[in-house]
């Protein structure tokens, strides 16, 4: 008897959507004897899970090549205000870009649009470092570019992970996937350092260069894990078949699962973004209050500054290593999210009744965190029970719009409190009402996503065992 076809048309078994591979080689069990202290890892899934470790090790490393060039370019040419303003116009651009990634997803299969996605970003990239060997102005584009770039190709990278494993392989592996985004980071950021006396254009051709070994190893491992076993004509013309036949808002709009996703994500960057902009203000009244000035200023600021960054980073690295993976096998998904938004609601309570600079600089650095570790491998194993489609188009819609609609809420709650003269606490006060309805999606999240992996265990029950 043949699998039966999920919602997507893609196929079950008792396993999974995707079978699991066979126990492995020698060198598959030895790598998975390696990755045992951060998750259980099976020998037949170790070289798979390795391969998107790396993908995802090459894809972060990439953005901060390009994070450590779009910075400089946007404010030695346009200013702190054109940043500013940028960061709106992201979210508009965003709109319109969605809408043709969309046209294009009802028209190739997943594999093409993957491959057009990643060699979109490559070509622009090297037309990107010709110019800034020119004095062509190019700090605005580029700004714009980047905020599109980051949030589209890891959209993209995280549908294919939900698309090839399946919800029990999804809740073991990736973590360990979110591992080489965490370490990346942080490599990303190194080589940045060491390259940036050579130019912009010797980044963006060394992220250009990322991106296409990263594409290289995306494709294998859609080949190697993605694939039916024994797939016939019929079952490859599925794989590649157009993944939408509607557009990309209209999908959005009219599906809860994502409507409630894209609420949690707005709350988060809300959230977020308010509090860095009440633990930024902490820092600039302790340099006034201290009588700090000139280079002085600078070298207080940027202390803290750094060592609120590698406090985070830190922390966010070792839950992501050991933590993430307990979290999700023995909590789920579903209680794992309410990780950040419950410290967030308690930490800005007490941000709120003591609003000093100690008191936030310990809040955002749990809040982050958990952010860059929890909460970002929950997310992204939510669309473990989702459809092909909601995968691959309406996690790109959510991913790229919310995170902005969530940035400019927050600019718009920063200029009233400047209008209104509020004090500090004010606005970890306003994070805690927030915080309180970020808890209420999770929890509405959660009941859908309940229904839907039960809807997905019916299934591959109701299939027979593979002989």
């Amino acid at each position: 008897m043949p699998p039966r076809p999920t919602r997507d048309g893609s196929h079950a078994t008792r396993h999974g959507i995707r079978p699991v591979v066979n126990q492995g080689s020698a060198a598959e069990r030895a790598l998975s004897r390696l990755l045992r202290p951060f998750a259980r890892v099976e020998p037949g899934e170790a070289l798979g899970a390795v391969a998107m470790m790396v993908g995802a090790f090459l894809l972060l490393s990439a953005y901060y090549l390009l994070k450590t060039v779009r910075e400089p370019l946007i404010l030695l040419e346009g200013g702190a205000e054109v940043k500013l303003y940028a960061r709106a116009a992201q979210a508009v651009l965003m709109v319109g870009v969605v809408q043709v990634y969309g046209e294009i997803a009802r028209r190739v299969g997943r594999m093409k649009l993957l491959g057009i996605v990643f060699l979109f970003f490559v070509s622009n990239l090297v037309l990107f470092a010709l110019l800034a060997r020119t004095t062509v102005p190019i700090g605005l584009a580029f700004f714009l570019w980047v905020g599109l770039f980051s949030y589209t190709s890891v959209a993209q990278f995280w549908a294919l992970a939900a698309d090839i494993y399946t919800e029990d392989q999804g809740k073991r592996l990736f973590p360990v996937i979110g591992i080489g985004s965490s370490v990346g980071a942080v490599a990303g950021a190194r080589l940045a350092r060491s390259l940036v006396p050579f130019g912009p254009h010797v980044l963006m051709a060394t992220a250009a260069g990322l991106l296409i070994v990263c594409m290289v190893l995306l494709a294998w491992v859609a080949r190697r894990i993605g694939a039916p076993a024994r797939s016939g004509a019929r079952e490859a013309a599925q794989e590649e078949k157009p993944l939408s036949n509607e557009g990309a808002l209209h999908l959005l709009l009219r599906d809860r699962y994502l409507l409630l996703i894209a609420g949690m994500i707005v709350l988060l960057n809300w959230v977020n973004s308010a509090g860095e902009y009440a633990f930024d203000r902490t820092i600039l009244s302790a340099v006034s209050s201290q009588g700090v000035t000139g280079a002085a200023a600078h070298t207080f600021v940027g202390s803290i500054k750094a060592d609120y960054f590698a406090w985070y980073n830190l922390l966010g690295m070792l839950l992501q290593l050991f933590a993430v993976s307990r979290i999700l096998t023995r909590l789920g998904v579903r209680n794992a999210l309410l990780f950040l938004p419950a410290f967030a609601f308690f930490g800005y309570a007490w941000a709120a009744v003591v609003p000093t600079l100690a008191v936030f600089r310990l809040v955002k650095i749990g809040e982050n965190a958990l952010e860059y570790s929890v909460a970002e491998t929950s997310r992204h194993a939510l669309y473990l029970v989702t459809s092909r489609v909601e995968k691959y188009v309406g996690k790109t819609s959510v991913d790229t719009i919310a995170v902005r609609v969530g940035a400019i809420l927050s600019g718009v709650v920063v200029w009233l409190g400047g209008r209104l003269s509020l004090p500090i606490a004010a606005f970890g006060a306003v994070n805690v009402v927030l915080t309180a309805a970020w808890i209420a999606i999770v929890i509405a999240i959660g009941r859908e996503h309940a229904r839907r992996s039960a809807e997905t265990d019916e299934l591959l029950a109701a299939e027979p065992a593979p002989s």
